[in-house]
């Protein structure tokens, strides 16, 4: 079983006493580290690594949103706070969850299986693909990705996208059925994304190779759309598509 390592940072003792004993309870979650120091959180994460932050939003050396913005949002975060209006910038930053003060251990657990999930799924992804068959997640190998879409975690799966294309302040999925929005960028899901299946063909668009109708002077024909194939990813791309 996956375990998740986590830390907590509030200001509130008591804040942090309640989370502390909530993750007790949680069979694949590891507090490993708590404290009131945002600072120190800080030069504890320099030599230490975990794989999820609860993470208070309101402290007074600095908040919540700016910490996430000194980590690059290179480790998940749950925020925790006391003011509902904290929800729309936990999508905006991309968390995990948010979770509303009092925390119940019900609405922690769901918060924390959710980052569990993720992290299996990046996981996933990311794996070599000789890995022998005769392991346990080879039999049920994950073929989707979850999006963060409005309120929600949307389930694509694999063979139902087409192409992806960033936009200045969003991503569209298309798929063969309909099209999602993300505010994630496209670089982010891509990464999330099983290569070379999926391919970075120009700044804007991601497309997935086995969807391409024809190829035609630097142009990808999908469908009824046609996509051209920047001068930066054309090397790369025909690796990957050769004629016979």
């Amino acid at each position: 079983m996956k375990i998740l390592k986590a830390i907590a940072i509030d200001d509130e003792p008591l804040a942090l006493r309640v989370i502390e004993s909530h993750c007790q309870k949680v069979p694949f979650c590891n507090l490993v580290y708590s404290t009131t120091k945002v600072l120190e959180a800080l030069s504890y994460l320099q030599s230490n690594k975990v794989d999820l932050i609860f993470l208070d939003v309101q402290m007074p050396e600095l908040t919540g949103l700016q910490f996430i913005d000194v980590m690059g949002g290179q480790i998940k975060v749950i925020l925790t706070t006391a003011y509902e209006q904290y929800a729309l910038s936990s999508y905006e930053y991309d968390v995990v969850d948010y979770l509303l003060k009092p925390i119940s251990f019900e609405r922690l657990l769901k918060a924390v299986q959710k980052a569990l999930n993720q992290t299996l799924i990046a996981t996933s992804n990311n794996l070599p693909a000789n890995l022998p068959e005769t392991s346990a997640e080879n039999e049920n190998p994950i073929d989707c990705i979850f999006i963060k879409t409005e309120y929600k975690l949307q389930k694509i799966f694999y063979d139902d996208i087409l192409y992806l294309e960033g936009g200045k302040d969003y991503v569209t999925i298309y798929t063969k059925h309909e099209k999602f929005l993300s505010l994630a960028g496209l670089t982010k899901i891509q990464q999330n994304l099983p290569y070379p299946r999926f391919m970075r063909v120009h700044k804007s668009y991601v497309v997935a190779l086995n969807k391409i109708d024809s190829i035609e002077r630097q142009r990808i024909f999908l469908g009824n759309e046609v996509i051209a194939i920047g001068d930066m990813y054309k090397e790369e791309f025909a690796k990957n598509v050769k004629g016979v």
